[in-house]
């Protein structure tokens, strides 16, 4: 059997920069795979950035790990859990294991001939509830922000708040709008020594408080959780089902934010997913900014029955005005379905991409 495995390296631009505590955004910059055999022809995301602001990992790590180590791993196209064993022994990297390990999953529906949300264990809901993140601006940008995604009917609105600014950001939002589902997403922005920072915003009536600390803080979210009553949420703290095991132990969580992407893809998804909901705690989806690849994957398993709140996986149409898939999901009513087309039925539009790519190349899977 013909085999290959090709990555495309892309810069797409985003309609407007995307501000968070720790970095600005311009655009999507990141590996797209293809996974070409006789029968099939799949494709993945790599969701790391171009620094390593998020979490240590970034796309020049990322790309070194997929060729030296983990390539040579998929060349039998193995069960998505068996390759995840496989490479077990390569420490952390979950962002290029991800890459690898969705690629398999998109392989593995499109050989059975289905779309990749019928084939996840947990069931299916058939839809996704979608939520917007409001990047960091001028208070009154964030306002009319928030409002236009009051009238696009999204299921939960979140703004990004970073020390110093969570009053002003919160209090302007809160007294426009008194009853939306709001969530405020700090990004790692704050230290335990900020505790009365943080149990000011418990008056703006939350539905959770995103990553307020470093995410190797544990012990120091366990303690925050116990002097604030708005809900703790975990992003970066959560990179594993171990870890989500450790946070549930010493009572660090209300909420999981799980991106497939950062814990090493769906197998392990699907794992924290059901701890959270044998636990009694609330699980979504969240995004990286991704072109319609990730993003399909993203609302494959937001579909999931697991899922029981709104993630990250609006359109993309709201960050790029133009993708690289000819087909995006749209949204309606704040609901987006995923694709019944066969695996994540991503349509590439092939001349965009060669416009996007910076560079490309093939990976030895030997």
């Amino acid at each position: 059997m013909d085999l290959s495995l090709k990555y495309y390296y892309v810069n797409l631009p985003m309609i407007e920069p995307f501000v968070y505590s720790e970095e600005t955004e311009v655009s999507r910059n990141g590996y797209i795979f293809r996974l070409s055999t006789d029968e099939v022809t799949a494709f993945s995301e790599c969701v790391s950035n171009d620094n390593p602001f998020y979490l240590y990992e970034y796309n020049t790590t990322s790309i070194n790990v997929i060729k030296e180590y983990l390539s040579k791993h998929i060349g039998d196209l193995p069960e998505p859990h068996e390759f995840l064993q496989r490479v077990e022994h390569i420490k952390g990297h979950e962002f290029a294991k991800g890459a690898l390990e969705m690629l398999l999953w998109d392989y593995k529906a499109k050989k059975q001939g289905l779309p990749l949300y019928k084939i996840l264990d947990g069931g299916t809901k058939g839809y996704a509830e979608t939520g917007l993140s409001i990047g960091l601006d001028s208070t009154d940008k964030m306002v009319k922000k928030v409002e236009r995604a009051v009238n696009k009917h999204y299921k939960r609105i979140k703004v990004k708040i970073s020390k110093g600014r969570e009053q002003d950001i919160l209090s302007a939002v809160r007294d426009r709008f008194p009853e939306i589902k709001l969530t405020a997403d700090a990004n790692s922005n704050y230290r335990i020594s900020d505790i009365e920072l943080l149990k000011k915003i418990d008056k703006f009536n939350l539905t959770y408080l995103e990553q307020p600390l470093n995410s190797d803080d544990l012990i120091d979210h366990s303690s925050l959780r116990k002097q604030i009553s708005t809900p703790i949420c975990l992003d970066e703290s959560i990179i594993s089902p171990e870890k989500m095991r450790k946070a549930l132990e010493i009572r660090a969580l209300d909420v999981v934010n799980i991106k497939p992407g950062r814990v090493g893809g769906f197998y392990n998804s699907l794992k924290i997913a059901k701890i959270a909901q044998d636990n009694g705690i609330h699980v979504w989806i969240g995004g990286m900014e991704e072109t319609s690849v990730g993003k399909n994957y993203n609302v494959a398993i937001a579909s999931s029955k697991l899922i029981d709140y709104p993630g990250d996986t609006g359109p993309t149409s709201e960050l790029f005005s133009r993708d690289i898939a000819t087909n995006p999901l749209t949204m309606e009513n704040g609901i987006v379905k995923p694709s019944d087309e066969i695996g994540i039925g991503v349509h590439i539009d092939e001349a965009f991409l060669d416009k996007v790519t910076v560079h490309s190349g093939v990976i030895k899977l030997s």
